[in-house]
């Protein structure tokens, strides 16, 4: 967790598509997949303000309405968009060798985020065909708005060990080393690809991951997968900062997504980045997720003293120490030496700067009475090795906060870029020569 980042929509993401049903599979072709819904549980729907992506403004008319994100653009959609209140994400396990397969899924894909994106069903609806095949849309998000909803995909180190794509790795994606203090569950980390989606109502994310994995069956499957409350991080201009569980205003500093400059330097991989294998990445990111606990009982009986050195702000305005306001330029030799505010700043890290759009999580009891409860956290940065690598070994090393945390899953994700048009597809970029 760090209190230097953010996350919003690219300036160059295009207006709203309208999404045909394009080359979505059929009812028939769905009858193999037939039993292969998830069990997915949603939390209460939030009712956060809506705002979609007009050319380079965020357009206020289309506050609470539950509007659309555009799913085209350069960048992927779901990295400097507005951050929405709800998440749900999942990492896949491959499942089938057939490269011509599985790029045909690719597109599928696309078509249904393409249409889920834009508040439509999936194919051709969850009723009303073919009474004895499955419907292509699982229904659960029938009368809901949009809903802000984005859906990012990324591709994991493991994945390149698969359809001859070991030439094709980039660089920058490295496997992650193991950090002191990490207890990480195998369960929850890794995994071949990923797909984000966030949404300003929880059905409307958990939806878009059921029916991809639905439409997955066979050839992907669910290796983990978290949901999320509360974005930890806003990554809109004067918005009010978000706290997280431990009540303290998290990611003051981010990456606001009007700050285009901010975005080309410390997010998109810019063509300077590649080399011939992995051209493919212009344009795209490079993620981080990692599945943050937090000893809230150990927490709750600290003194407020104790916490507000811990962190290197007051709990209340969320100042920095000896500064009146939350954006106030702090001084950080004011700070006690193990407070997290300080070793995080870019100040103290060569100017190292992510884009994060993190979540708080509660995920029930740990049967021994303690609340499994965190941080998800989601960064994204143009280069692992000189973004989160270098910055998590220094916080992991001497933050004062490790006595109120553990990281238990962990995962790393090469995000290509957008969907350029309604011709294009998810992974075009690796798979095809041409492109």
């Amino acid at each position: 967790m760090t209190d230097t980042q953010s996350d919003t929509r690219s300036n160059t993401q295009e207006a709203i598509a309208e999404a045909g049903p394009g080359s979505a599979p059929s009812r028939r072709s769905l009858i193999g997949w037939g039993g292969a819904g998830l069990a997915l549980g949603a939390a209460a729907a939030g009712g956060a303000v809506a705002m979609t992506r007009v050319g380079n403004d965020v357009d206020p008319a289309a506050a609470e309405t539950g509007a659309a994100v555009a799913f085209h653009g350069v960048n992927q959609a779901g990295i400097a968009t507005p951050v929405q209140d709800r998440l749900h994400f999942a990492a896949f396990d491959v499942k089938t060798d057939d490269r011509a397969e599985f790029v045909q899924l690719l597109k599928d894909w696309t078509d249904a985020a393409r249409r889920m994106t834009a508040g439509k069903a999936v194919g051709e609806g969850a009723y009303g065909g073919l009474a004895e095949a499955p419907p292509d849309d699982t229904g659960e998000a029938l009368g809901l708005k949009p809903s802000r909803l984005t859906l990012t995909i990324g591709f994991g180190p493991s994945f390149f060990e698969r359809f001859g794509l070991a030439d094709r790795r980039p660089e920058a994606l490295v496997d992650l080393p193991k950090f002191p203090g990490d207890n990480l569950d195998r369960t929850r980390t890794g995994g071949d690809l990923c797909i984000q989606a966030c949404a300003d109502d929880p059905q409307v994310a958990v939806h878009a991951i059921r029916n991809l994995a639905r439409i997955g069956f066979g050839k992907v499957a669910i290796r983990w997968s978290q949901l999320g409350f509360g974005k930890t991080s806003s990554t809109t201009p004067d918005a009010q900062t978000p706290r997280n569980l431990m009540g303290f205003k998290d990611g003051t500093r981010n990456i606001a997504g009007t700050e285009t400059d901010r975005l080309k330097k410390f997010v998109w991989v810019g063509d300077g980045d590649t080399q011939d294998k992995s051209a493919w990445m212009t344009g795209g990111s490079y993620l981080v997720a990692r599945r943050i606990r937090m000893n809230i009982e150990t927490w709750d009986r600290t003194s407020l003293q104790e916490q507000e050195d811990v962190f290197g702000r007051d709990k209340g305005e969320g100042a920095p120490v000896g500064k009146a306001k939350e954006h106030d330029a702090p001084f950080l030799k004011a700070m006690k030496p193990d407070a997290h505010v300080r070793l995080a700043h870019p100040d103290s890290n060569d100017g190292i700067t992510i884009l994060r759009r993190g979540y708080s999580f509660t995920d029930g009891t740990d049967g021994l009475g303690r609340l499994d409860a965190g941080l998800f956290f989601l960064a994204y940065m143009r280069d692992v090795r000189k973004g989160f690598i270098p910055l998590q070994r220094k916080l992991s090393a001497s933050d004062a906060l490790n006595e109120y945390i553990q990281h238990v899953g962990s995962a790393v994700f090469a995000v290509p870029p957008g969907v350029r048009d309604k011709d294009d597809w998810w992974g075009r970029t690796l798979f095809s020569k041409e492109a």
